[in-house]
């Protein structure tokens, strides 16, 4: 397949997507998510057994690009639930590949491309990893990355990161248990290899089995939460505070919020 936004590697065992879009920080827009989704799709059918996800360039993934996050002002309800039920699509098929998984991050992975970093079976990071929910300082709702955050480290580390939406480094994502290394930057990639083939010394049955038994047991609980996680992303779209929140960032202000 061709993608615009990203390069995918297939190497024996291993595949590697890299985000490439380095001008921009990788930042999200739609033609990445649907590059994504199909390089994932991709992938789970090729004869790769581990995959690698990281970024080109400083940055891993720095969150919606400015003029997709722009556009979002003038969409229709309709359209807002459309985005949401695409992003929802994305994050579900990194969380439940069949496949292991390990995201390397080499720089910045704020919003949400901390989703996309801790969605991963694994994450390595190096020092300077900055992660950040920070939708709620725009006037956005953390909706859908506050399911899988709170299946991960609980529900009062997730209130602090979600309600204050503050930036935080690698070993205080360490210490959460949100990435499992901290490595440096200039070995980042070899450990990613080095963890990929490990489990690729597995049996491949026995990682897709217990794949699918992790994911089978947090579907039902994960499709009612995402619907209405859906319904709380497409909806905060209609308030006056959204469009302030997307205006002063774009402005480079301070929001003057109404509550409305």
């Amino acid at each position: 397949m061709n993608y615009k936004t990203l390069t995918l590697t297939l190497d024996s065992a291993l595949a590697t997507i890299t985000l490439n879009r380095p001008d921009k920080r990788n930042a999200v827009s739609y033609e990445l998510i649907d590059d994504l989704i199909r390089a994932l799709d991709e992938v789970s059918k090729s004869s790769a057994r581990i995959l690698i996800l990281t970024g080109a360039g400083k940055a891993f993934c720095s969150g919606l690009d400015l003029d997709d996050l722009k556009a979002l002002i003038g969409r229709t309800p309709a359209q807002n639930l459309k985005d949401s039920r695409t992003m929802v699509s994305l994050f579900r098929s990194l969380y439940e590949f069949p496949k292991p998984t390990i995201a390397a991050v080499n720089g910045a992975a704020v919003a949400g491309g901390t989703g996309l970093a801790l969605l991963c079976d694994f994450t390595l990071a190096v020092p300077e990893a900055k992660f950040g929910y920070t939708e709620v300082r725009i006037g956005f709702v953390p909706a859908i990355v506050s399911t899988f955050l709170l299946r991960q480290v609980g529900e009062k580390i997730a209130r602090d990161l979600l309600l204050t939406g503050r930036i935080f480094d690698a070993a205080e994502a360490l210490k959460m248990g949100l990435i499992n290394e901290i490595v440096p930057a200039e070995k980042l990639l070899d450990r990613a290899r080095e963890l990929a083939a490990l489990l690729a010394e597995n049996s491949p049955l026995s990682l897709l089995h217990t794949k699918r038994l992790l994911t089978d047991h947090a579907r039902a609980q994960l499709d009612t939460q995402m619907e209405t996680a859906i319904r709380e992303n497409a909806g905060i779209r209609e308030s006056a505070d959204f469009r302030e929140g997307i205006t002063s960032f774009l402005e480079k202000r301070k929001p003057k919020w109404t509550g409305r």
